[in-house]
């Protein structure tokens, strides 16, 4: 295996375990083994071990896995949507419409949208819908303005104006000429944009304003490994080392098609 596919092999990897592994677990992540309270790693019936009210860690980890990817898949999605048709209408119709939509996108990449997040939690309640929503909502910025640049470029292309000339509707330019060929760039910085995510759930969840019991993700169990970790340091390297795959994986593979499709 080549170093270029190692990212991509240990995202699949991971992926794979949090799909499949908690239906393969004998254990629940929120059943509780009264007969072993924070036994160590390689413990009868617990390979990596439990917390300090008896869970398995292993069955938490691959279901905390689960719950991150399926947030920031979610989020990332919303963004995708966002930015793609705020970006691909300013970049179409350009002037002053284009103006005003690049300068409501610039006072929105002004905000602090942490807070803006944490604050909607406080406000609506912490339901994991919010949660990618949320998320979801304040991260398409960048979506746009790339997908925009790359409406500029395209709308010059000898295809575009062909299909101009022959009468074809804006609408069907777009979606059957334009969104195709500026794919490849939005399919790279959304690989971009769900680390980002991650780390916002992570950390609205490391907060106790994110996933909520008896759900747990990556950045539960990383505040629980945290508060252990002079007792127990494999609760915190497990689900951190997991976390850094994630990121890592999915940055490296972002970064490559983003240069491929540049």
């Amino acid at each position: 295996m080549t170093l270029a596919r190692l990212p991509l092999a240990l995202l699949l990897m991971v992926v794979l375990a949090a799909i499949f592994g908690p239906w393969l677990s004998p254990w629940s992540h929120d059943a509780i083994d009264w007969n072993a309270v924070r036994v160590a790693p390689g413990s009868p019936g617990h390979i990596l071990g439990t917390d300090a009210v008896g869970r398995d860690l292993l069955a938490r980890a691959l279901a905390g896995t689960r719950v991150t990817l399926l947030v920031a898949a979610a989020a990332a999605c919303v963004s995708l949507v966002i930015g793609v048709a705020w970006g691909a209408i300013a970049g179409w119709y350009g002037g002053k419409l284009d103006e005003a939509m690049m300068r409501i996108v610039d006072a929105l990449y002004a905000l602090p949208f942490m807070f803006v997040v944490i604050l909607l939690m406080v406000l609506f309640g912490r339901s994991i819908l919010l949660v990618f929503i949320g998320i979801g909502a304040v991260e398409w910025l960048t979506m746009a303005r790339v997908v925009r640049g790359q409406v500029l470029a395209l709308r010059e292309r000898p295809f575009v104006l062909a299909a101009e000339a022959a009468g074809a509707p804006p609408r069907a330019i777009v979606i059957r000429h334009l969104l195709p060929n500026l794919a490849g760039v939005a399919i790279a910085y959304l690989l971009l944009t769900i680390p980002q995510v991650v780390m916002i759930e992570s950390f609205l969840s490391f907060l106790g304003l994110g996933v909520q019991e008896p759900l747990t993700s990556l950045g539960i169990l990383v505040k629980e490994g945290a508060d252990d970790m002079d007792i127990a340091p494999h609760a915190l390297l497990l689900p951190g080392s997991i976390l850094v795959i994630i990121l890592v994986s999915l940055t490296l593979l972002g970064e490559k098609l983003r240069d491929r499709f540049a």
